[in-house]
């Protein structure tokens, strides 16, 4: 799918909770989802368009609740925009391929890029690597709790 199919149709692939996040902007409550503590090698990917966007190499624990990575697989993979929603001014992280909402980006992250991607884990499908680097070809899991507008996410 792409950013320009029709509501109904993500509507039809996405649950309810997925589509409040990836498609409304909106945000699950801290330590709720899915991949905040995952620790499984792999990459993570867009739940909406399958599009490759983190590394679980780049992924840490930022302690807030939401997986948090220090950079994506490839610079264009998420495209940022200002977000002034809830009185305050955040960069909002987009996946570049379908424009799904994946949460915010902050100046607050670890070397090398000094960025905290901070992620919803309902926008997220995480494909495992084997211990030989190889993927197993499933992307699974999905966020647990409820939508909510986090300032952090």
């Amino acid at each position: 799918m792409t950013k320009f199919d029709a509501d109904d149709q993500w509507r039809e692939k996405l649950s309810p909770e997925e589509y409040a996040i990836c498609r409304q902007r909106g945000t699950e409550r801290a330590f709720s989802g899915a991949y905040w503590n995952e620790k499984a090698p792999g990459v993570y990917r867009c739940k909406c368009c399958d599009a490759p966007l983190f590394d679980a190499g780049a992924k840490y624990d930022s302690g807030t609740g939401w997986p948090s990575f220090f950079q994506p697989v490839d610079a264009g993979r998420v495209a940022t925009e200002t977000d002034r929603s809830h009185g305050m001014v955040r960069t909002e992280a987009r996946c570049a391929q379908c424009g799904s909402h994946l949460g915010h980006v902050f100046e607050d992250g670890p070397r090398p890029t000094g960025l905290r991607y901070c992620i919803n884990s309902a926008s997220l499908a995480l494909q495992r690597r084997e211990a030989d680097g190889e993927a197993d070809g499933e992307a699974d899991g999905e966020a647990d709790g409820e939508a909510d507008s986090e300032a952090d996410s």
